[in-house]
């Protein structure tokens, strides 16, 4: 008799984790990815400011699951679901479901302006991890040549907008960069005179955490020098310049931080998705009228059992791929709607580095910052890297980077990155005819 079939689509914190747990001698499951690797995001900011090379955050799904008998790898990008059909459209191929677990995660919103994409990357992948790095690198090189003290000065600024936990992580790295790692190795410019500035709509950093820690996290940043703006809304974005309320400020670079919307193949399903693209799961987290179908990760929308409103965070993603293996292998999954088990939130706190020793945390009424913050996230992030070779490469980097302000991973690798830069990015795009 043939064992039901499984397609997992996504192999992120929510995917990747589902199928480690899946009893695969009782289930057929396949596991499509548009990549070949599982992503660490948290630490991708590191790899977009020369702390950590890619390999060091990134590991082969295959490596990652070879273990797993039984599961179906296959590297497609999944176009659109019909729930009615059972069935999934890839890029090359078509595929039937039994049961349906969508994981694939969520990408960067420019909040009805995805004209700013050209000028302000995002980061939510390795390319725009690598895209930033280069550019943040060639800006610096260029600015070493350039004789006008004004395009200079362009050139050694750099904007973050979104004041959330990437915009406060790339900002603080940004900084450290300029002052710390790149002001000893050039001699026509003074990198530490670069300027890194910071834009927030709301009125505070890190709004989801508590007042006392955005706080912190503020006195952080602005004591290490970057130049904070709070309550400041962007009005436009252009090549190398972001226009503000009352200006427009001139920068080399700019980095989109401010916002995410769920993967837009949620538009495709024959349900209703919230403004940002999520979907509105059950309990269970399987999908309105659909009981054989579930949404994992920063694709949900749910407030749990507790009123807890589930955040877009990888502890979440992996708390579900978790919760719905075991339905599957305790066959709660067979169980009607009312009678299976519903998913509940497990708040382990949250926590944003700011720079070398510096960082703010929170797991409930716990509240610390500054060194003990920063020896806490160290600890967690290595703790849910995946492979130990990562987690003891990545160790080593930190260690060499804590006691000699070195980073390693500052290489424009090709002439085609640099020809990008060059063009694409760093020169004036050519009007349309």
């Amino acid at each position: 008799m043939a064992k039901p079939h499984i397609l997992v689509l996504g192999a992120g914190f929510a995917g990747a984790t589902f199928c480690k747990k899946i009893d695969t001698s009782r289930y057929d499951v396949t596991l499509v990815d548009r990549q070949n690797h599982h992503l660490f995001q948290p630490l991708l900011y590191q790899v977009a400011s020369s702390g950590l090379a890619v390999p060091e955050i990134a590991q082969p799904i295959r490596m990652m699951l070879s273990r797993k008998r039984g599961l179906k790898i296959l590297m497609d990008e999944a176009k659109s679901i019909n729930l009615d059909q059972n069935l999934v459209e890839f890029s090359n191929r078509k595929i039937e479901y039994d049961y349906l677990v969508i994981g694939l995660g969520a990408v960067t919103s420019y909040f009805g302006h995805p004209e700013w994409e050209r000028y302000a990357p995002g980061l939510k992948s390795i390319k725009d991890a690598t895209t930033i790095r280069r550019n943040i690198l060639y800006a610096y090189e260029k600015a070493e040549g350039e004789t006008n003290p004004e395009k200079r000065r362009e050139l050694m600024t750099t904007v973050v907008i979104g004041g959330g936990p990437t915009g406060v992580e790339l900002a603080g790295a940004f900084i450290e960069l300029a002052q710390h790692v790149l002001a000893r190795d050039y001699t026509e410019i003074n990198p530490a005179e670069a300027k890194v500035i910071l834009i927030e709509a709301g009125p505070k950093l890190l709004g989801h955490m508590h007042p006392k820690l955005s706080e912190s996290a503020l006195r952080q940043l602005e004591g290490m020098g970057v130049d904070v703006r709070l309550n400041t809304m962007v009005q436009d974005i252009r090549h190398h310049e972001v226009v503000l309320k009352d200006m427009a400020i001139k920068a080399g670079n700019i980095i989109w931080g401010a916002g995410v919307a769920a993967n837009p193949i949620t538009n495709s399903l024959s349900i209703k998705v919230d403004r940002g693209g999520r979907i509105p799961v059950l309990p269970d987290l399987s999908l309105p009228g659909f009981p054989n179908a579930f949404a994992l990760g920063d694709v949900v929308s749910l407030v749990d059992p507790k009123g807890q409103k589930v955040p877009g965070v990888s502890p979440a993603a992996i708390q579900m791929g978790q919760f719905t293996a075991k339905l599957f292998n305790n066959d709660d999954i067979k169980e009607t709607l009312e009678e299976r088990p519903e998913y509940v939130y497990w708040d382990k706190g949250m926590m944003a580095t700011i720079g070398r020793s510096k960082a703010v945390a929170q797991s409930g009424k716990l509240r610390f910052s500054g060194f003990p913050a920063w020896l806490a996230w160290l600890f967690i992030h290595l703790l849910f890297l995946v492979g130990f070779r990562n987690k003891a490469f990545v160790l080593a980097q930190w260690i060499y980077h804590y006691f000699t302000y070195r980073r390693g991973a500052r290489i424009i690798h090709s002439s085609e990155d640099l020809d990008n830069a060059n063009g694409k990015e760093m020169e004036e795009p050519k009007p349309k005819d």
